[in-house]
């Protein structure tokens, strides 16, 4: 069985809901303490094996680019003045063995589109694919890692899901599934965004799939729809008539990081564990007069 050794990053979106601050600098460039949102992605995809890394960026993205490269005027500055411990912060973001590579997305056609953008450098194997805003927190074996693995057992699709809310169901891509005898969910059927009341259940697909090629012959196929978007959800309900899906419940802790909510909890909780600031920002918690 194929390992997976290629993780897809589509960050070619607007991040919109974060205006004024990603006018001029990506959402997957926000911080979370001291990391920005793409780093905790492209670590949790190394974890899971992969060894290179495709970014598939739009034209005001540079700054992506820019931290993953080597800064030799930053890492001069620190070495001269004695700084070794950040200079090794700098020099390790990613191995030396992890390959980062760079696709354009000249238009903003959807997440379908921004998958299929990453064929040329894919090829005929799986790969994982990462949505940065899901931060997912799991101290012991990251998504990716964890997909992989089902990946080696059943050579199927897998994408991570999690119960929500049932009055949520219309911010999500929604699965109906199977139990089959090993105790794994066939994913039957897949809907993006269905009215509460129309949903075939309440278990949603969250950002991070792992797929097999079959998914770029399913996304050439597709048409676009509601905006003239190409939606990787349609390709899946696709491939589902190809080849067996897996719905996963991932083990870890989901921040949504789309939302300002969502990215503040993500903030407070990783700062409250930082080995630097945990001690000390807790006890300024606990002194805030709320």
């Amino acid at each position: 069985m194929a390992k997976i050794g290629k993780a897809v990053f589509p960050v070619a979106g607007l991040g919109t809901r974060f205006l004024p601050a990603t006018k001029a600098s990506p959402k997957e460039m926000l911080p979370v303490v001291d990391k920005p949102l793409i780093q905790y992605a492209a670590e949790e995809a190394e974890a899971g094996g992969a060894t290179q890394l495709v970014f598939v960026t739009g034209r005001h993205k540079r700054s992506i680019e820019d931290h993953f490269d080597k800064a030799y005027e930053l890492e001069s500055e620190l070495a001269s003045a004695g700084k070794q411990k950040l200079l090794e912060i700098v020099q390790t973001i990613l191995p030396s063995h992890v390959n980062c590579i760079y696709v354009r997305q000249a238009e903003a056609l959807g997440l379908g589109h921004a998958v299929l953008c990453a064929k040329p450098v894919v090829g005929n194997e799986p790969f994982a694919i990462l949505l940065a805003d899901d931060l997912i927190r799991n101290d012991y074996k990251g998504v990716v890692e964890q997909m992989a693995e089902v990946y080696e057992r059943t050579g199927a699709s897998v994408l991570s899901v999690e119960e929500v809310p049932p009055d949520e169901t219309n911010k999500y891509g929604i699965v109906e599934t199977e139990e089959q005898p090993d105790g794994s969910l066939r994913v039957i059927s897949i809907v993006e965004k269905p009215a509460p009341e129309v949903a075939p259940s309440n278990l949603a697909v969250v950002g991070r799939y792992l797929l097999t090629p079959k998914i770029f012959d399913m996304l050439e196929q597709t048409a676009p729809g509601a905006g003239g978007e190409i939606q990787l959800t349609d390709a899946i309900a696709a491939l589902l008539k190809e080849e067996v899906v897996i719905a996963y419940p991932f083990e870890g802790k989901r921040y949504d990081c789309g939302s300002k909510e969502g990215y503040l909890e993500a903030t407070v909780e990783y700062a409250l564990t930082h080995p630097e600031l945990g001690e000390s920002f807790r006890n300024y918690l606990k002194d805030l007069d709320l």
